[in-house]
């Protein structure tokens, strides 16, 4: 199964929308993790293990990781989630950008060395950045169209021949650059506008939604603008509100229940076939 057949089948099987997001920041962490050599991986395994049954996707934030040294046990996590939840894809939040020979490299740290199914990628310097991501048949990739931030208005907001660039971005992705099918965008989820004008551009293209929670985008206005005739089509991210719901040695239960709401609260404003 390609990676997108496998997004679809947690939004039908598992009925959920709801991406999980791992981002973790040791300062956060309980205090009886702190001291571990391999805090970071135990915290992450632990999360995904109490909420794999309401997510679509897990969604680790490869700087997270890299400014703790801690790479290894990245790598271990996605091995980890491989093993024990093989039936929810990883994308890896990276948001490269880059061509030729340094763009292989990069795809191959993200699909070869992690192990990720999907990644994050800027597109703002062309086809030829992308390709070498979608040399991998059976991987995704997930292009930032209109982001979740209010600097994103300075680049995205753009006119570009009579459009907006975030507009020209996603006919691209659903048009041209995707010839294999492997694309997707990430619309944030504090734009309700323009994530509906994505979802008119692009049809049952999927998306890659942050923003909820922590960020203040609103669960129904995000899934009445960014859903398909379906009900389906998007990853709505959470990250902070699941991870640190929880400040105890319970705090994988309290990831659970805030990852179980969420889902939850998703699924309230779904359409239904």
């Amino acid at each position: 199964m390609t990676f997108l057949d496998r997004l679809r089948a947690r939004w039908t099987d598992a009925d959920t929308l709801l991406c999980v997001g791992l981002d973790p920041d040791p300062s956060r962490f309980p205090a009886h993790l702190r001291d571990r050599d391999d805090a970071i991986l135990a915290f992450c395994a632990a999360i995904a293990d109490a909420t794999a049954e309401f997510a679509c996707a897990f969604k680790p934030q490869i700087a997270y990781f890299a400014a703790q040294r801690a790479e290894d046990q990245l790598e271990e996590l996605i091995a980890h989630l491989k093993r024990a939840h093989p039936q929810v894809p990883v994308i890896l939040d990276a948001k490269r950008g880059d061509i030729g020979a340094t763009a292989e490299q990069y795809a191959r740290e993200v699909f070869e060395r992690y192990g990720a199914d999907a990644v994050t990628l800027s597109p703002l310097m062309g086809f030829d950045s992308l390709a070498p991501y979608l040399a991998y048949p059976d991987r995704g990739a997930f292009l930032l169209c209109r982001t979740s931030n209010a600097g994103g208005s300075d680049l995205q907001m753009l006119d570009v021949g009579g459009e907006k660039l975030f507009e020209r971005v996603a006919r691209l992705a659903a048009g041209a650059w995707n010839s294999n099918g492997q694309l997707g965008l990430v619309v944030g989820a504090t734009y309700p506008a323009e994530l509906a004008r994505v979802r008119a551009l692009v049809g049952d293209l999927p998306l890659l939604v942050p923003g909820i929670g922590a960020q203040g985008g609103d669960i129904d206005a995000t899934v009445q603008a960014g859903q398909t005739a379906s009900g389906g089509g998007m990853a709505i991210n959470s990250s902070r509100a699941i991870l640190y719901a929880g400040q105890s040695e319970d705090f994988a239960q309290a990831a659970r229940l805030a990852a179980r709401a969420t889902r939850d609260a998703i699924n309230r404003c779904r359409l239904r076939p």
